[in-house]
């Protein structure tokens, strides 16, 4: 291995490092947020933040985000274990966190890791997951920030795919690197020096 290919790989255990570490912060305070909502909201009336269009309520999800698909656990612990392993690929291939081009990549990225992680550990842990934000104005279903953080991210990623990066830019996701076309100036002048 020589030095470039050690520094390509050393840029690819720092992406790695610093998604683990952001990820992690950010399901700790899935977690922390989903802890008070069980001493605070569980067993207890809804808190009115605001009256007719937001307040908490606690509530028990056996189903995927916003309360879809309920009581299909081992489904969702197999769709969490596939996330995760597609989001460390994504961050194994990005060039390096620090490319401004790349950097809301690897951010959509790291949301989506804490979001699947997040809920992946309450269902493992307990059978379901804790939701406890609702929006009584348009009676959204109840959901938590592990949710916020998917659908951000997904917003986000929405965006950036349809008017930020080219085709060019996602080839580094590539599992075989595009082997360029050769030119007609190329091939002639290859066509040529054979016949000699």
């Amino acid at each position: 291995m020589n030095s470039g290919q050690r520094q390509e790989r050393r840029k690819r255990v720092d992406n790695l490092i610093v998604w683990a570490v952001f990820s992690c912060f950010l399901v700790l305070l899935d977690q922390y947020t989903k802890h008070l909502a069980v001493i605070h909201l569980k067993g207890q009336r809804p808190l009115v933040i605001l009256q007719d269009v937001f307040e908490l309520l606690y509530s028990e999800n056996r189903g995927a985000a916003f309360g879809m698909l309920q009581g299909q656990q081992f489904f969702f612990f197999i769709i969490g274990i596939l996330v995760l392993l597609a989001a460390s690929y994504g961050m194994w291939r990005i060039p390096s966190w620090k490319d401004s081009h790349y950097c809301w990549l690897g951010f959509c990225i790291m949301l989506i890791t804490a979001g699947a992680a997040g809920n992946m550990l309450d269902r493992v842990s307990q059978g379901y997951v804790v939701d406890f934000l609702y929006f009584v104005l348009i009676d959204f279903p109840i959901f938590n920030v592990a949710d916020i953080y998917v659908t951000t991210a997904t917003a986000v990623l929405l965006i950036l795919l349809l008017f930020y990066y080219t085709e060019e830019d996602l080839e580094i996701f590539h599992l075989t690197p595009k082997v360029p076309k050769q030119s007609e100036d190329e091939y002639s002048i290859h066509g040529a020096d054979t016949k000699r």
